[in-house]
């Protein structure tokens, strides 16, 4: 699937620069856009559209230029009278990450809405081909998107004949979080040469027992940089996992969990730590 993203990205580029320019969207290009989530904020700059952001949501943080953005509270409090005086004519929205009845409230003042999916790897690309339809930035969101998958792909070919191990990604520790084949943090385990021992859930995010993840014996650990130091120390408990005899944990950078195009960079992170434990497991065995 990302390969033919690949082969639309590259579609999108040669009409853009085959006909005059001219919005291809059934509505003007946005021009005062609002995020309601740090990823879709980091998106409009992906995409060559971060002069139309006029506002975002508490937590954004990337590019620095967002931090001089007012803030509209978060998905689940927003400041109803700072949003109205930006005046936006776009709101972008995380599909998962606001609740519905906010969408329709939102809907229902007036404002103009579109909900943005980063649930995988493709719907990331995807978002960002369609924040740069919606602001007019088409043939810059499309070099952004096939450069996004080019990175991806060159990663599955370098790995795509890895030993294969088996991986436990810590969301967090208590609770105790992973996640499933669908998520994207999953997807990247796999182009690693990598098998996500808990993809055979049913949640997109499940909560996991420490028993469950002592009878399934992953011979790495991960989890992002900003889970801290003490991130793994439940498991120094269990001293008979594969992940303890061969000393492989590792954090990642904070990036892996959020849906944008620096994922890629995560992912070569992940790739290589995923190396790293192999070389572990060998010099052990």
């Amino acid at each position: 699937m990302i390969r033919a993203l690949a082969l639309a990205c590259l579609c999108v580029v040669l009409c853009a620069c085959s006909r005059p320019s001219a919005d291809t969207t059934s509505e003007d290009p946005a021009q005062r856009v609002v995020t309601f989530a740090p990823n879709l904020a980091e998106i409009m700059f992906a995409v060559g559209a971060g002069e139309r952001l006029v506002g975002v949501s508490a937590w954004s943080d990337y590019p620095r230029a967002v931090l001089e953005l007012p803030e509209i509270g978060d998905a689940f409090s927003i400041d109803q009278e700072q949003l109205s005086l930006l005046q936006p004519d776009l709101l972008l929205v995380w599909e998962s990450g606001m609740p519905e009845h906010t969408v329709d409230e939102l809907r229902q003042r007036g404002y103009r809405v579109e909900a943005i999916s980063t649930r995988n790897l493709d719907a990331v690309a995807e978002a960002m081909l369609r924040v740069g339809e919606l602001t007019g930035q088409q043939t810059s969101a499309a070099v952004a998107a096939r450069q996004f998958v080019d990175e991806l792909e060159a990663l599955r070919a370098a790995y795509e004949n890895a030993e294969p191990i088996d991986v436990f990604f810590q969301i967090s520790a208590r609770p105790l979080y992973t996640v499933n084949r669908e998520h994207f943090i999953s997807e990247i385990i796999g182009l690693c040469g990598g098998n996500n021992i808990f993809a055979d859930l049913d949640s997109f995010a499940p909560s996991v027992s420490v028993e469950a993840v002592i009878d399934r014996d992953p011979d790495v650990m991960l989890a992002a940089a900003n889970a801290g130091d003490e991130a793994f120390d439940e498991w120094s408990r269990w001293p008979s996992l594969a992940a303890d005899r061969y000393r492989k944990y590792f954090l990642l950078p904070d990036t892996i969990g959020r849906g944008t195009p620096r994922l890629a960079m995560a992912a070569r992170s992940l790739c290589t730590a995923l190396e790293q434990a192999r070389s572990n497991r060998g010099a052990t065995q």
